[in-house]
């Protein structure tokens, strides 16, 4: 049995760790990137390809048995999944969003793509990672890039709380859902096992680097806009501002799916940083 890994980017992390626990495991793994050239990817059969591009989606899917298929954005469905009906695969594992349901434009876009993929007669499973366990304050707002110019990471809402994931806990469940088949036609709802600030993710961060790190509340108008251009702003702060000063939603579903403890907010912020060093932030 092969399995199919994809990633949007090269350097993933948890394409990365999911190739790791496969081959760990002594399965078959083939890796299809935009850029494997760059891919910070385990050895493997790296191929590059894009999901949309159908000649190369034919050579990727070739002997494959099952699919994870990261958060994406619309238009490689229709070509992805006629060629991975023709090729003979049997299950994708889709990493979705927790916005399914919600009444914004990300929820749309991935309750569309899980559409598909129900109507496609391949057996599914979702992974519905919460808004607030992606790390979004990190992307948005360019943390790699605040610490590079010093100790300040300036960000809206200090009091906001998510659940930060760690990626290889993400990694060991999309692994379960490819290997069981128990978890085929389930929806996970999936979160970090923690509740964090950000100002608390940025002082465990801080701790990590041996640095004195301090978050610097910027005014949501002024957060908003510096933003919007380049991330769905309205999404982020609508999940923010429901947890200001409340708890982020906790679930169980990666102690389900893992047979081992989770990892800590500590270990969290130890990978994150030791990521951004070696990606050259500071």
């Amino acid at each position: 049995m092969t399995f199919l890994v994809t990633t949007v980017t090269a350097n993933a992390p948890v394409g990365r760790f999911i190739v790791e626990h496969l081959l760990d495991l002594g399965r078959k793994v083939r890796t299809l990137s935009l850029d494997p050239a760059s891919a910070n990817l385990p050895p493997a059969d790296i191929l590059a390809g894009d999901l949309g591009d159908a000649r190369g989606i034919k050579a990727a899917l070739h002997g494959v048995e099952a699919v994870f298929l990261p958060a994406v954005v619309r238009g490689f469905a229709k070509t992805f999944l006629a060629a991975a009906r023709e090729a003979g695969v049997r299950r994708i594992v889709f990493q979705s969003s927790g916005a399914v349901g919600q009444d914004n434009r990300i929820g749309a876009i991935h309750a569309g793509l899980e559409q598909q993929i129900r109507a496609s007669g391949l057996e599914w499973t979702f992974l519905r990672l919460a808004i607030g366990s992606g790390d979004p304050l990190q992307w948005a707002f360019d943390v790699p890039g605040q610490l590079a110019a010093g100790d300040v990471v300036r960000g809206p809402y200090a009091r906001a709380a998510t659940s930060p994931v760690h990626p290889a806990d993400l990694a060991a469940a999309v692994v379960a859902c490819l290997t069981a088949p128990e978890h085929a036609g389930q929806i996970y709802d999936v979160t970090g096992p923690a509740s964090l600030t950000h100002a608390e993710q940025i002082t465990l961060i801080g701790q990590v680097l041996g640095r004195p790190l301090t978050y610097e509340e910027l005014e949501p108008p002024v957060a908003r806009r510096a933003i919007s251009p380049h991330a769905p702003a309205d999404v982020l702060f609508a999940d923010w501002e429901e947890h200001l000063d409340v708890p982020a939603h906790l679930t169980a579903t990666l102690q389900h799916l893992i047979d081992r403890p989770l990892h800590s907010p500590t270990a969290w912020a130890a990978d994150l940083a030791s990521r951004l060093r070696s990606a050259g932030a500071w």
